[in-house]
């Protein structure tokens, strides 16, 4: 006489725990080890700068709240220097790095085998901060490109060519965030060219629509929401990365963030508070980027329907 074997493996238990956890609770528990650690580490590390920023220094017996830190930040002349070379090299590096990735995107599809294929997949796994020794090796004034010039005669000497590394501008920035990122930029506009917009261009074409035409009421209209995400992300990591600017940039005026470890590096703790002002004025800045995106990519949306 056979007995009913009933299986008590891990596929009975799996069925159990999804009996017993709403639908709309299992992708959160899923979740919940790496927002455990982003909690932990990023929220409560944000928690507390703007609880030191504000004044809150027990380990001092700064207990009382202010706004002195804010004040006084915003009353240095070299903060506002740093916050404008930052607000520059945030805008023109993601304006070069969208422009630039979208091109670029758009002739790997035209072509779609070639040696731009393999320079665009070579290039995303290099890492910022060898990609910021690569810049300094070729903008340096006695580098790859003053050297250059130089043989060319366009210069004297490569001491005597432009000076686009530590300069204050920030071309040396600039360019490692239009290098680097407008592959990146590049790889979710090719994600964002579905079969759904070839067909489209197809249809546009079939009606008469030339090739500029096409682009710019079809494709770009169609691939801008994940253009427009790619972008922010661009310009929230220009705006907190600290080894590019630390490596390419000038000591004055430098980026927030180079300005925000010197402060929080000073051996008088009593500055501290300004340190964790510029970092919170950082944090600010991403949101708002972040908010920004939310607001024009809810406009494109509507526009591409």
């Amino acid at each position: 006489m056979s007995q009913s074997v009933v299986p008590t493996g891990p596929t009975t238990r799996q069925h159990a725990v999804r009996r017993g956890v709403p639908e709309r609770l299992r992708p959160l528990l899923l979740l919940s080890p790496a927002l455990v650690v982003v909690g932990v580490f990023f929220v409560g590390g944000v928690a507390q700068a703007v609880l030191q920023s504000l004044g809150r220094q027990p380990f001092l017996g700064e207990t009382d709240w202010s706004v002195e830190a804010y004040r006084a930040t915003f009353a240095d002349p070299a903060f506002r220097a740093s916050l404008t070379l930052t607000l520059r090299v945030v805008v023109l590096s993601t304006g070069l790095a969208t422009v630039l990735g979208v091109a670029v995107a758009l002739l790997v599809r035209r072509h779609a085998r070639g040696p731009l294929t393999t320079l665009l997949q070579s290039t995303l796994a290099v890492p910022h901060l060898v990609g910021a020794l690569c810049i300094g090796l070729l903008l340096s004034p006695s580098g790859f490109v003053s050297r250059l010039g130089a043989g060319a005669g366009l210069v004297d000497g490569p001491q005597d060519f432009w000076v686009l590394t530590n300069d204050a501008f920030g071309w040396g920035i600039i360019a490692e965030y239009t290098w680097k990122e407008a592959p990146f930029v590049a790889v979710v506009a090719l994600a964002a060219m579905t079969p759904h917009v070839r067909d489209l261009e197809a249809a546009a074409r079939v009606l008469g629509a030339g090739r500029w035409r096409r682009l710019t009421t079809v494709t770009l209209p169609l691939i801008a929401p994940p253009v427009a995400a790619a972008s922010v992300l661009v310009a929230s990591f220009a705006a907190a990365s600290y080894e590019v600017p630390r490596l390419l940039g000038q000591s004055f005026p430098a980026t927030l963030p180079v300005v925000a470890l010197q402060r929080y590096q000073d051996t008088d703790l009593l500055v501290r508070p300004q340190a964790m002002a510029v970092a919170t004025i950082i944090a600010v800045l991403s949101l708002t980027l972040v908010a920004a995106y939310l607001t024009l990519v809810s406009r494109l949306s509507r526009r591409s329907l």
